[in-house]
């Protein structure tokens, strides 16, 4: 009787079969656990599929293991201030005697108990009075949105953290978004103090890693191993989506086949979305990379374009991590089987 699968390609999730982003991972919970933290925010950028949120839940996991942090996680489509009053309230109601008083919720909204006198508050004078509570009592706060919007929501709701930690508040922020979104957040006049958090992009896993992991999981050798790997192109869905289906699969179909499977996956469940938010130049350019390290002079050639035309697509396409370009003159999709799979969007 074959084993449960150990890959999964439900978003978020961390899978049973994880490659874990040591440094990424020890540079936020170092920072939020030190004396005197050098940054109480960090953002995490990165395109679909490329495991921000899994790196954000791993983090969130491993500070809920402390007994001093307390997490929540916030809805970027809901009302950030309210959802955050919210489940504060709900964290600490696990809490015996926490507040001598107590929370209460009331049907209409938020209330706080107050000598038995149920005085309304709104949500802002919710959060602080809780967060300056667990001050008094040396815990910590870790707030994570996952797939963050640049809307008057999250404005209001960044203003307000910034206000929290002018304050001084043991209060921490996590946030995960595309390219575009995080740039937009950053760069709104609003938001300085977003301007100057640092920023975490996520660069493709170690082949390395997913080589070992294909090996021990799949009996491999060390060249079979690294054949599989060296097709995810360290991408973490395709690393996940190639290890499903080869568990699956591989015993009564040949690679190709497999091959073809993952091809179907990566069009329905990330390629679709990514292709349709470029533009039609952007498409051109991703099309007219053929192969690896593609020469520019070629693609502007076959374009009609100048280089420094050329150079506003790939500094772009390179920030939403799309492609790259580690040899001067010359640029690769970093998608794996973009460019036979981008074909058909033609």
């Amino acid at each position: 009787m074959k084993k449960d699968n150990p890959f999964t390609l439900t978003f978020g999730k961390q899978p049973n079969k994880y490659i874990s982003r040591y440094e990424n991972t020890d540079t936020i919970i170092s920072a939020f656990e030190a004396d005197n933290p050098i940054s109480q925010a960090y953002l995490i950028e990165g395109i679909k599929g490329s495991g921000k949120t899994v790196l954000m839940t791993s983090i969130a996991n491993e500070l809920k293991k402390n007994k001093d942090w307390i997490v929540i996680d916030l809805n970027s489509t809901q009302d950030l201030i309210s959802d955050c009053a919210m489940r504060l309230v709900d964290s600490c109601h696990k809490f015996p005697d926490f507040f001598k008083q107590g929370f209460n919720v009331t049907v209409a909204g938020f209330g706080i108990g107050v000598n038995g006198n149920e005085a309304p508050k709104d949500s802002v004078s919710i959060i602080d009075d809780i967060l300056a509570s667990l001050k008094k009592h040396h815990k910590k706060v870790l707030i994570t949105i996952d797939e963050v919007l640049h809307d008057d929501n999250m404005r209001h709701f960044a203003s307000q953290f910034q206000i929290f930690i002018r304050k001084d508040y043991p209060v921490f922020l996590i946030m995960t978004g595309l390219y575009e979104n995080i740039y937009a957040i950053q760069n709104d006049p609003a938001l300085t103090f977003l301007l100057r958090t640092p920023k975490i992009h996520l660069e493709p896993l170690s082949l390395h890693q997913i080589a070992k992991q294909y090996a021990e999981i799949f009996k491999l050798d060390q060249d079979q191993a690294k054949k599989l790997a060296h097709i995810t192109k360290g991408y973490a869905f395709a690393f996940q989506a190639l290890g499903l289906l080869y568990y699956e699969h591989h015993e009564e179909m040949k690679l190709d086949d497999i091959l073809s499977k993952l091809d179907d996956m990566l069009d329905d469940f990330v390629y679709k979305k990514i292709w349709s938010s470029l533009s039609n130049q952007d498409k051109n350019v991703v099309l007219a990379i053929k192969k690896e390290n593609t020469k520019v002079g070629d693609i502007c050639k076959s374009l009609g374009i100048t280089s420094s035309v050329f150079s506003r697509y790939r500094d772009r396409l390179i920030k939403r991590g799309i492609i790259s370009s580690s040899q001067h003159g010359y640029v690769s999709l970093t998608l794996p089987r973009f460019e036979l799979i981008a074909k058909s969007y033609d």
